[in-house]
């Protein structure tokens, strides 16, 4: 019986634990110079519910104030703000701007919607008083899940954030998430997109999710064996077993004595 739970042991312990090269990141060789301009180029496009910021400057500071938001003096580096003094995109995908009205920009690019204002506002405002239009994101809002150490929502007050900013801004992956299994589900015109990530590939800086996009979901798996309850160490599978096998024989030596 004694060799019989040595060699249990002793395989239990091997099959928790986690290969070295599942442990370190980047691995691979790095993208060549070239691919590197390719990465993650296309502009965002805006989407019902996101939150834009729009300051506008002209020569004429009175008149240019009667089109800006009536919130525009709170302070728009807070995220926590941002809903009060930005502009929310509606369910029908429009911005309305004092006097201008609705205006569309679902599925337009921020450099789209500047432009579209601009030529809103020249048709009340004269060619002579130059007129500095400039949108942006309140912020990337992303939800992070699973095994790391601080799950959540997060808004970040940045025009880019990463998947490494990501989970690194959540305190790390636990011991018990997979770091090869990152996924990412994301919201797209034609419907809900699941990707995954390897962060132990070098290739995951070509990956099109490399770059969080707002209101992105990001999934930290865990490994199987959390599933099984045979820890994600050697350490931790030693200590379960050992749990076990001590209740097993208190049990037999009580009902042995009986």
């Amino acid at each position: 019986m004694n060799n019989s739970f040595f060699w249990t042991l002793i395989v239990i312990i091997f099959a928790s634990c986690v290969p070295h090269k599942d442990l370190v990141y980047f691995q691979g060789e790095p993208m060549t110079k070239e691919n590197i301009y390719k990465l993650n180029n296309t502009p965002y496009k805006l989407e019902v519910n996101d939150i834009i910021n729009i300051e506008i400057v002209s020569e004429n500071s009175k008149l240019v104030a009667l089109f800006k938001n009536t919130n525009t003096t709170i302070d728009q580096t807070n995220a926590s703000t941002s809903y009060y003094s930005g502009y929310s995109i509606d369910q029908h995908g429009n911005i309305r701007i004092p006097y201008i009205g609705d205006i569309n920009v679902l599925g337009y690019t921020t450099k789209e919607v500047r432009e579209k204002i601009e030529i809103e506002l020249k048709k009340y405002i004269s060619h002579s008083n130059k007129i500095f239009v400039k949108v942006k994101l309140s912020g990337i809002k992303y939800t992070i899940l699973g095994e790391v150490k601080q799950p959540g929502t997060q808004t970040l007050t940045q025009n880019e954030v990463n998947i490494i900013e990501v989970i690194s801004k959540s305190g790390g992956i636990l011991s018990s998430g997979n770091n090869k299994q990152i996924e990412v589900l994301r919201k797209e015109f034609d419907g809900i997109k699941k990707y995954t990530i390897d962060l132990t590939q070098i290739d995951l800086f070509d990956s099109k999710v490399f770059n969080i996009l707002p209101n992105d979901i990001i999934y930290v798996k865990p490994f199987k064996r959390k599933s099984w309850g045979l820890g994600t160490t050697g350490i931790d599978a030693f200590q379960t077993f050992s749990s076990v096998f001590a209740v097993i024989t208190t049990t037999y030596l009580l009902i042995k004595t009986l």
